[in-house]
């Protein structure tokens, strides 16, 4: 069967992505879940430990605490309370913490640092998987045990205000609640005062036990501006008045002989140096927490906090409240808040506690009994009992005094070893699954591979031999041979596999796919023997040795060098590194080509050089020289031209890991002593990108086109980030949803004039100008969509990205002859830089979460996740559309060809890459980075994948020759078109096709974006 190279390489990667699914759906591990079905209930504690043959004591300590009031704040950095400013943004939280009865901690959160995993983490004691977002798809309810279900079937009367994912977790557990939206990160100061609102009422009220506060102002500060933004410290102010007005209220009604109150300040996760979340920094995973209560000891001055796991907070809270732990809690009791009680109540806490985690290891791990910490824990149960019968027999020497504190030292030790090891394990992964996806991927890449001389020949054909292989007698004994250990590999598994849950009708279309692909690549490496050469979209040669210029080599070796690089944790943490020295070592071998040609070949030879821009009206060779020579100047300056470029968009953004906290350009712009700059330089910016992209658009788009960047101006400058000169400085700023939405009519405007005149194009096939035309049209909108979402300082990367586009176009690729492989490498090298250009990393902190904001009152989850996802991949998405305009408007010229053959290369580029990390994810992954560094890596490259596929699928689009039921179609969607009633209800139905594909594209980005999101691993436990 034989199919077009692009149509191929599309099917191809779509498998693709369907096998690094599966084997991501095995790589993130399940949470270590205890085998109790039920949930903790006071009856099933333990007794007290006494030595002897007298009964135990089923003594259960009385509870520390009446009420509790937890003010969470979302994003609350442990420098925010603890550091040399906390004195003037939080000064009676200070105070208390440094004269105050209180316990002052620095809480570490484990990464990936964002709000739901965390609580998560703090009601359960333990860390979510990506099981969890699966799950919670269709049921976002908590269903294991959690301290809020604990307290809730202990009869406390418990209320909430903000986050509203507090009330998904939890529904039906608050008497009274009222949640607001944390994902709508423009409004800072709304959705603390629907907080803050109900504090007045609620704190005179006696009807209550626990009070959730959770404050999403600050964290929305931080995506919106940053750490270091003045708005940070009016936002503090506001929090330590809230914290002043609840504690005030918890002293005025503390009553004598009863049981004190708790006052807990934390924060869910902390805020990086550009004011998102997500990662491993320190400022991202250090918070604060402080226990404020006048059951502790009043402090005489300020002192070191001391660290915690945050996850220590679960047991504690727990046990204060005279609640059974939950079962699945890997935290440990913080000491410092029993330093009032009795050592017996000390004693048995602590044993409540490491009974709880020595049950848990015993259901994780088979050989739970050679553990230090499970022997640790038997020794000193043991030791307890003993202390307990001559406690219980009236012994009050210094002797029972000191073996006391000798038992609770070896409950400390005991319970920090038992934490640590199942800390260790989190999870265990889904090796077959892993497996099952990480073969799958190879088959498809070798398959990819052994098409390479078809796919690059003149023809742009592949000949899979389908029917052969189905007809095959091997084909039905891999299909049997398969599905026979998948039997007996479901059969014999300890743990549950996904890929065991399927249903059979799955798992057989998996099998038959899996061998179908199988005997196809064999019939193709038996076919390829001995291999042919391969020449770049030109016929094969019957010559046996391979062409490659010095291009061909340095392209193929920084691909492979780059591949080779990912097994590194340094140079994933620095990627762009790699890709900026690519990019510069690019420029000088397509320097020296350019020099090669004008000054040594042009001597000899002296043949007329073929025009860049040919004209209509005259034949090449009339162009006088004159003419022709500004040209070939033009060309030695463009790869010198790009170098200057590419090192000045290096210093716009610091990224990757080592260097990103050092200043940069973008943030000096974006202080507000240099707003005026940042004014002109978006202006000019603008100006640019109109003088670039206008000059093949029809002149309806031209006038979209310049509306729609006016519309941009206006934007930024109503959201604060630049100015008009007649605003004032301190004018108001407003969310900027009108004009916003303003440009988004004019982007749907340039669109559909563009896909118009595509479909226009599909009939008359002579006319090449009008498609080339319609493609233009469609890139200028997306360029004026990808300007609206960018960021004002980062308006310099998409005027680059253009203007270097303009001259490697006119007076490079065509002026050197480069075929359609080398074209596509050098695209895909570009976009790949210019990813790194935009400020991103492959760290999830660095994903710019506001742009899904842009033009929306309301928080709406599809276009959202849509405009984040264009925002992050805009540089190769934006290099990936020009090769296509490119390509298609080069096909009747030198290769009619073209087009498949960047698609098939571009399909290669990013299968190789893909292919490979699994492999090495697999092989490193009991690595101490694989949660913090490589396994965000693998989602950047999924994502990757799937864009791609997404654009192989619009190159087959492209490269369609329309037949006679295709050519009708066309036509009479054209004349559909030229009706206004028609071409609206055509435009209604495309509106609402495109939703269903953003519906589908959120899906998929948001279970590729959050699954390292709820696989919160404990790395410093590992660095233990």
């Amino acid at each position: 069967m034989k199919v077009r190279s692009s149509v191929f390489a599309s099917f191809i990667l779509i498998l693709e992505a369907v096998g690094v699914a599966l084997f991501l759906r095995g790589f993130f591990p399940v949470p270590l879940k205890s085998s109790l079905s039920s949930k903790s209930k006071l009856s099933d504690l333990p007794a007290e430990p006494l030595a002897g043959s007298s009964p135990n004591s089923s003594r259960l300590p009385q509870p520390l605490f009446k009420r509790v009031v937890i003010m969470l704040v979302d994003a609350l950095r442990e420098d925010f309370v603890f550091g040399p400013n906390g004195r003037s943004y939080m000064p009676y939280t200070r105070h208390l913490v440094e004269r105050g009865s209180s316990h002052s901690f620095v809480a570490k959160a484990r990464p990936p640092t964002v709000t739901m995993p965390r609580i998560k983490a703090l009601t359960t004691g333990t860390i979510p998987g990506f099981i969890d977002v699966v799950m919670n798809l269709n049921s976002p309810a908590l269903l294991e045990d959690n301290l809020v279900w604990q307290a809730k079937a202990a009869g406390k009367r418990m209320v909430f205000y903000g986050d509203d994912t507090w009330v998904r977790l939890f529904p039906k557990h608050f008497m009274e609640h009222d949640g607001t939206t944390s994902f709508f990160v423009s409004d800072y100061t709304e959705v603390d005062n629907n907080v803050t609102r109900h504090l007045d009422s609620t704190l005179k009220r006696d009807d209550w036990d626990i009070l959730i506060l959770h404050y999403l102002g600050l964290d929305h500060i931080g995506h919106i501006s940053g750490p270091h933004s003045s708005l940070i410290q009016p936002k503090l102010l506001e929090m330590d008045d809230v914290l002043k007005k609840i504690h005030g209220a918890l002293v005025s009604k503390e009553a004598e002989g009863s049981l004190p109150y708790l006052l807990v300040l934390c924060g869910d996760h902390g805020m990086s140096e550009t004011g998102s979340h997500g990662g491993s920094s320190e400022p991202e995973v250090n918070t604060p927490l402080v226990l404020i209560s006048p059951a502790f000891k009043r402090k005489v001055g300020m002192e070191k906090p001391e660290v915690v796991e945050q996850v220590d907070l679960t047991p504690t809270l727990a046990l204060g409240l005279g609640l059974p732990i939950s079962q699945n809690s890997v935290g440990r009791l913080i000491p410092g808040v029993l330093e009032e009680t009795s050592l017996r109540d000390q004693l048995r806490f602590l044993h409540l506690n490491g009974h709880q985690l020595s049950c848990l290891l015993k259901d994780s791990t088979p050989d739970y009994e050679k553990e230090a910490g499970f022997e640790q824990f038997r020794m000193a149960e043991r030791a307890h009992g003993s202390w307990m019968k001559l406690f219980l027999e009236g012994n009050t020497s210094e002797v029972l005094t000191n073996m006391g504190r000798k038992v609770l030292k070896q409950y400390l030790e005991a319970l920090a070893s038992m934490s640590s090891a199942l800390s260790k394990q989190l999870g265990k992964y889904d090796m077959y699954s892993m497996v099952a996806g990480m073969v799958f991927v190879f088959q498809l890449l070798l398959v990819l591979l052994l098409a390479m001389p078809e796919a690059l020949s003149g023809e742009a054909t592949v000949d899979l031999p389908v029917l052969s292989a189905l007809l095959s007698l091997p084909f039905y004994l891999l299909c049997l041979l398969l599905a026979s250990v998948h039997v007996l590999v479901c059969t014999s598994a300890e743990s549950s596999c996904y890929f065991c849950s399927l249903s059979w009708g799955l798992v057989f279309a998996a099998v038959a796919l899996s061998s179908a692909m199988f005997c196809i690549l064999i019939s193709m490496a038996m076919r390829r023997l001995p291999l042919g050469p391969l020449i770049h979209g030109k016929s094969p040669s019957r010559s046996s040795e391979w062409s490659l210029s010095e291009l061909d080599v340095l392209l193929l070796a920084g691909t492979v060098g780059h591949t080779l690089s990912l097994a590194a944790s340094s140079f994933v943490e620095e990627e762009h590194q790699i890709w900026y020295f690519l990019l510069n070592t690019l420029c000088l071998a397509v320097f020296q080509d350019v020099c090669r040609k004008y000054f040594r070949e042009q001597s000899a030879s002296g043949d007329e050089e073929e025009p860049v821009l040919p004209s209509r009206d005259c034949h090449p060779s009339a162009r006088s020289r004159a003419e022709v020579l500004p040209e070939r100047w033009l060309a030695l300056a463009t790869p010198p031209f790009t170098l200057v470029c590419c090192r000045l968009l290096r210093s716009l953004n610091q990224t990757g890991v080592q260097w990103a906290h050092l200043p940069d350009v973008g943030h000096w712009l974006n202080s507000s002593e240099h707003r005026t700059l940042l004014s002109l330089l978006a202006a000019f910016c603008l100006f640019l990108i109109y003088f670039l992209v206008q000059r093949r658009c029809s002149w309806v788009s031209k006038v979209a086109l310049a509306l729609g960047l006016l519309g941009v101006y206006s934007y930024r400058a109503a959201v604060g980030n630049v100015g008009f000169p007649w605003q004032r400085s301190g004018s108001a700023t407003s969310k900027g949803t009108v004009e916003a939405r303003f440009v988004y009519v004019f982007i749907l405007g340039i669109l559909f004039t563009g896909t118009k005149d595509l479909l226009r194009s599909q009939i008359v096939t002579a006319d090449a100008e009008l498609k080339s035309r319609g493609l233009w049209e469609i890139y200028s909108g997306l360029v004026l969509l990808v300007s609206l979402l960018f960021r004002a300082h980062n308006l310099p990367v998409l005027c680059c990205c253009l203007l270097i586009q303009t001259l490697m176009a006119q007076f490079i690729w065509k002026r050197l002859h480069y075929d359609a492989a080398q074209t596509t490498i050098m695209h895909y090298w570009f976009g790949q830089a210019f990813f790194y250009f935009q400020g991103n990393s492959n760290n999830i902190a660095t994903v710019d979460i506001s742009v899904g904001f842009v033009g929306l009152e309301s928080y709406v989850e599809a276009p959202a996740v849509f405009l984040t996802a264009l925002n992050t991949y805009a540089g190769p998405l934006l290099w990936a559309c020009h090769l296509v305009c490119y390509l298609s408007s080069e096909r009747g010229r030198r290769s009619p060809v073209a087009v498949g053959h960047g698609c098939y290369c571009l399909a290669l580029l990013r299968s190789v890459p893909a292919a490979a990390y699994i492999v090495l994810v697999t092989a490193l992954r009991y690595h101490l980075f694989i949660w913090s560094v490589f396994s965000p890596k693998l989602l950047y490259e999924s994502m990757h994948l799937l864009l791609t596929a997404g654009v192989c699928l619009f190159f087959i689009t492209m490269e369609q020759s329309p037949g006679s039921s295709f050519q009708a179609l066309m036509c009479c969607l054209s004349c559909l078109l030229d009706s206004p009633i028609c071409a609206f209800v055509l435009l209604s139905v495309g509106i609402f096709l495109l939703f269903f594909s953003l519906c589908v594209c959120y899906v998929l980005t948001y279970m590729c974006f959050h699954c390292v999101c709820s696989a919160n691993i404990n790395i410093n436990y590992l660095n233990v």
